[in-house]
């Protein structure tokens, strides 16, 4: 599932090309604005970063007000109605203003989070920091297999 503004969706093709993947094996792909239809269910809660450092600091605000209705908060999580939902974020996330950029973000949006609150984050249903290990090690096994003896 994808819950994100149509704007941020995949191009039509790529979206072609899932569905029609998706009739052979049997997969569900589903693009969604509504967060509360696509979170009903999930075992997963996966987000990204909404602002990048290399971005211009002039295109923010518009990005956070295009995304703050998907931020991953509390409410979020208990909308997916499943008590063992996991969080995941490939790091590193704006979930508090513990950092300069996070201060810098705060002073510009106001908000103390951007994509992930800090209960969510901090809360027992967040891996993040073993899918962040988990990714250590599947780089390590990828440089061993390509590199040879």
């Amino acid at each position: 599932r994808m819950v994100a503004p149509r704007a941020l969706w995949n191009p039509d093709e790529v979206i072609a090309s899932a569905l029609a993947i998706a009739e052979t094996t049997g997969a569900r792909i589903t693009h969604t604005e509504d967060v509360g239809e696509g979170v009903v269910g999930v075992d997963f809660v996966y987000t990204d970063v909404w602002v990048s450092m290399g971005e211009p600091k002039e295109k923010w605000a518009e990005r956070i007000e295009l995304l703050l209705p998907y931020q991953v908060n509390a409410d979020l999580m208990k909308r997916t109605g499943n008590s063992d939902v996991r969080f995941m974020h490939c790091l590193p996330a704006f979930h508090d203003r513990h950092t300069a950029l996070g201060e810098q973000l705060f002073q510009t949006s106001g908000l103390a989070a951007l994509e992930v609150t800090d209960d969510v984050f901090e809360s027992d249903a967040s891996i993040v920091f073993d899918q962040a290990e988990n990714r250590m090690h599947t780089i390590k096994a990828i440089l061993v297999a390509t590199l040879g003896d």
